[in-house]
């Protein structure tokens, strides 16, 4: 007995990709020229976040169209996992790259710069130490952020959310759209406390502590690795409440619903990185 072979769905050409690359064309060359001074700009910047803006809802739309359609078979869907699984590779490789700035300054760098004649021949007087300034001997003094406090809570709230996200999809399984509705909700909002903290926290460091982006490479690494990833709990936010809306316009089932799966494997994702920033940029 012969079974026939699934089609595998080839979408229409797209007009998307041009808008995305004209979109971080503006956005790039936007940046730089407000770095820089440049009248403009400011608005080339805005207009590039615009046009991103308006690819990401119509692109994102058309597959949702397509997916409720009924088009995508399990090829596409292992096409989906595939695509994801790379992206949060990716993912993982951009935040190695920070840790690693963080872990070669920490352990090789200041201990080397401390060392026999290389604290007498290129920074006399400096001891190693962390946090520290360093190389910049004119740096203001500064407070290092601790760990038991805002960042501790912050933990436990991004912890909590990992509990509600699995929480709604096991409902999601089971077909209770009540409690996949809530766990959703409470997800979000806890990542949107979240963000809240951590704006105050920034707030605290720069008022309170004298703790800024220039404030040597402690101040460096502490706001690039802390500002980065509130970038991706914004964005995994915004993702939980697309699922939210989408749920509540009675998408998903418990057999099909890979953009759920998608978005919670992200927000997992966050929350383990998270935990490791907590250990080696706030306790250690």
């Amino acid at each position: 007995m012969t079974h026939a072979l699934e089609k595998y769905f080839v979408p229409e050409p797209s007009i998307y990709p041009i808008f995305g690359s004209v979109a971080l064309l503006l956005f790039g060359a936007g940046a730089v020229m407000w770095l820089h001074g440049i009248g403009p700009g400011p608005l080339v910047l805005f207009a590039g976040v615009a046009i991103l803006v308006y690819m990401l809802f119509g692109w994102f739309g058309q597959v949702v169209r397509e997916s409720e359609a009924g088009l995508y078979g399990k090829r596409v869907d292992k096409s989906f996992r595939w695509s994801m699984g790379w992206f949060i590779f990716s993912e993982v490789m951009f935040f190695a790259a920070f840790f690693g700035a963080l872990f070669y300054v920490r352990v090789l760098s200041v201990p080397w710069l401390a060392s026999g004649d290389n604290e007498a021949l290129l920074w006399e007087g400096f001891t190693q130490a962390w946090p520290s300034a360093g190389p910049n001997p004119h740096a203001d003094p500064f407070t290092p952020m601790g760990a038991w406090g805002i960042p501790a809570l912050n933990t436990l709230i991004l912890l909590t959310s990992g509990a509600t996200l699995t929480w709604a999809h096991y409902a999601l399984l089971r077909g209770d759209r009540a409690r996949l509705k809530l766990g959703l909700f409470l997800t979000i909002l806890l990542g949107v406390i979240f963000l809240g903290f951590q704006v105050y926290e920034y707030f605290h460091a720069y008022a309170d502590l004298n703790l800024r982006l220039d404030s040597g490479i402690y101040g460096s690494t502490f706001f690039l690795l802390t500002g980065f990833h509130g970038l991706h709990v914004t964005i995994g936010a915004i993702m939980l409440t697309v699922m939210l809306f989408r749920t509540m316009a009675g998408h998903f089932q418990p057999d099909n619903h890979f953009a759920f799966e998608a978005t919670a494997w992200y927000w997992h994702f966050v929350d383990v990185v998270w935990l490791m920033l907590f250990v080696v940029v706030y306790w250690l």
